[in-house]
């Protein structure tokens, strides 16, 4: 790799010195891959084409130094495309610039001027171009964000040289808006979906006029070109679910469901009538078990069609099913609010009515180098002991300070947990899926993880969470080697699993955001594993009703992060979930100084 890779047109020209070198002294197959390396990094540079032009002239075309093995090198298959254009064959060149595009979206390889002459599309056939076009399409997001759509601008172009050649190709006008829409060019979406319809009407045509005024706001329009579309074709139960999307959208529900149950009725395992309808009865009643039964109809049908983001879409910011609820104690509000108004400081003196979880206050002791803490009671029951005898025991105490009883993890487990921990996943299979990454770890390191937790890695991320709530990061540190401890030796029966019984013993030791890391572990194995839910949910069940108990005699800071946990529990008794509602109703949510924490997790779901 050349020197100056921060700076592409610097690493292009780095690339480009060392290819004219060779091409000098005679070494045309290292020139090519300087070459390659050039237009990888800046493929528009005139610069790059020169050289490639020499290499053309010395090297007989130069196709063969540009060969498409197995796993190509990009900048070799756009090196090549620019070659076969030259040579007379741009139809091949421009599959290439599309395959390269659908496989880097963000790189301007089609921004030359082959590509964007008026007569090229003369040289080419309009089927291909608008197979072209919709490969590009179904690379990219539908809108591209209006900072990305620089790259695709040029294949914009293509289409509407290609539209001038050809104006009476219902296909291609049909395509041409997909790309239309997908850059912000509504309107000329709509103009030219409406057109393809009228001259070539079909399913896909009304699909794409459909599409196009939904973009452009015009929704009774848009249904009724997707309700055309489905006469075209009943059979075509993904048309039934756009209908459905766009009705919910606009906060139809019902008639929604509607459709997606009328796709249904024609085939019950349909997999984008299944997530939708799953999403869309969530939205309507809020029920657990509409998410839970997406879940394990995503395990049970590994190939779908393509990919679903409703459950995702469900999970994203709502407590322990897409993210980690900030702490809730007194001690952590204070340090938010210190961060918040002066920055870092050390020192002090801070008083407390009562003793408050030990990992919140190693936190903010550690957050607050010098702090004085001043403790008037310890209330009973005494918070300094596990809620239940047999439980495996973290802490020690001398008088109020929580010293840490199990070693430190290995350097091993610290660095595998700075990269993997992390406020927020897509959704609880996700967060197993991801947790596997702690699955070579022993039982001791993770247990020393969660009192020992290492400082944030250096990281945009990190260093937020170090500036403005660093009890934030140690509460990810937490759940993520409580999650570690579900993929150790899976191979043994739940009922009876080290893995189980680890977590149980945490739940029930010292009242502490432990207890709620391995609640939430616990409640991960319930969505991946239908066999553990009755399980799980008694435990949650039996855990919440302990905390109402205790908070009858004295404050309990965890409660209401217990209750979001038992409503993100699979099968738990209605009793338990009136409870947990309860709990929360009647808790004040814990405050978000300066607003920086909604900003971080919009930033994150982005």
């Amino acid at each position: 790799m050349s020197e100056g890779m921060d700076d592409p047109r610097l690493s292009a020209e780095g690339e480009l010195a060392l290819a004219r070198l060779a091409l000098d002294e005679g070494d045309l197959r290292h020139a090519a891959g300087h070459l390659a390396g050039a237009i990888a990094y800046a493929p528009t540079m005139p610069e790059v084409h020169e050289v490639l032009a020499r290499l053309a002239v010395r090297a007989d075309g130069a196709l063969d130094l540009f060969p498409l093995d197995h796993h190509p090198f990009i900048g070799s298959v756009v090196a090549r495309a620019h070659l076969l254009a030259a040579s007379g064959h741009p139809d091949e060149g421009l599959d290439l610039l599309a395959a390269a595009t659908a496989h880097a979206p963000g790189a301007d390889w089609a921004g030359v001027p082959w590509v964007t002459t008026p007569e090229l599309p003369g040289q080419l056939d309009p089927e291909q171009i608008s197979r072209l076009l919709m490969q590009i399409c179904a690379a990219v997001a539908d809108p591209v964000d209006s900072d990305e759509r620089g790259p695709l601008l040029p294949y914009l172009t293509l289409a509407r040289h290609a539209l001038t050649t050809y104006p009476d190709d219902g296909q291609l006008l049909g395509a041409a808006s997909a790309l239309a829409r997908r850059v912000g060019e509504v309107e000329q979406a709509v103009r030219w979906a409406d057109a393809g319809a009228r001259i070539r009407p079909s399913k896909l045509a009304e699909v794409w006029l459909g599409y196009a005024y939904r973009s452009a706001g015009r929704t009774a329009e848009a249904l009724a070109a997707l309700n055309r579309a489905v006469e075209h074709d009943p059979d075509d139960l993904s048309v039934y679910a756009d209908i459905a999307g766009t009705l919910a959208d606009h906060g139809r529900l019902n008639e929604a469901l509607g459709w997606i149950d009328r796709a249904l009725a024609r085939d019950a395992s349909f997999d984008c009538a299944v997530h939708t309808g799953h999403r869309l009865r969530y939205q309507r009643d809020g029920r657990l078990d509409h998410l839970v039964a997406l879940a394990d109809f995503r395990r049970d049908h590994p190939d779908d069609t393509h990919e679903h983001s409703d459950l995702t879409e469900c999970c994203q910011g709502r407590p322990w099913l897409g993210q980690i609820p900030a702490a809730g104690e007194a001690v952590t509000n204070v340090l938010r609010q210190v961060l918040a108004d002066e920055g870092p400081v050390s020192g002090g003196q801070l008083r407390l009515s009562g003793l408050e979880p030990p990992s919140a206050m190693r936190a903010v002791a550690a957050a607050v180098p010098g702090l004085a803490v001043e403790v008037a009671e310890v209330a009973a029951p005494d918070i300094r002991e596990p809620r239940r005898s047999s439980a495996r025991r973290l802490w020690s105490y001398q008088g109020t300070i929580a010293v840490p009883a199990v070693p430190a993890p290995s350097t091993t487990a610290v660095d595998r947990i700075r990269q993997l921990a992390h406020p927020a996943w897509p959704n609880p299979p996700a967060a197993y899926d991801a947790a596997v990454g702690l699955a070579t770890l022993e039982v001791d390191d993770l247990l020393g993880l969660l009192v020992h937790p290492p400082e944030p890695p250096a990281t945009p991320l990190g260093r937020t969470l170090a500036e403005h709530d660093p009890t934030l990061w140690v509460r990810c540190v937490q759940v993520w080697a409580c999650l570690g401890l579900l993929h150790h030796r899976t191979d043994e029966p739940w009922a009876d699993s080290t893995r189980r019984r680890v977590l149980v013993d945490l739940v029930w030791g010292v009242e502490d955001w432990v207890t709620e890391a391995a609640l939430c572990a616990l409640v991960t194995a319930a969505w991946v594993d239908p066999a553990v839910r009755a399980d799980v949910a008694a435990i949650a069940a039996e855990r919440l009703a302990d905390s109402v108990a205790v908070a009858r005699q004295r404050p309990v800071s965890i409660a209401r992060s217990l209750a979001q946990l038992v409503l993100a529990t699979p099968s738990v008794d209605p009793d338990t979930l009136a409870t947990a509602r309860e709990i929360i109703a009647a808790e004040v949510p814990t405050p978000r100084p300066g607003g920086w924490l909604g900003r971080l997790w919009r930033h994150l779901r982005r």
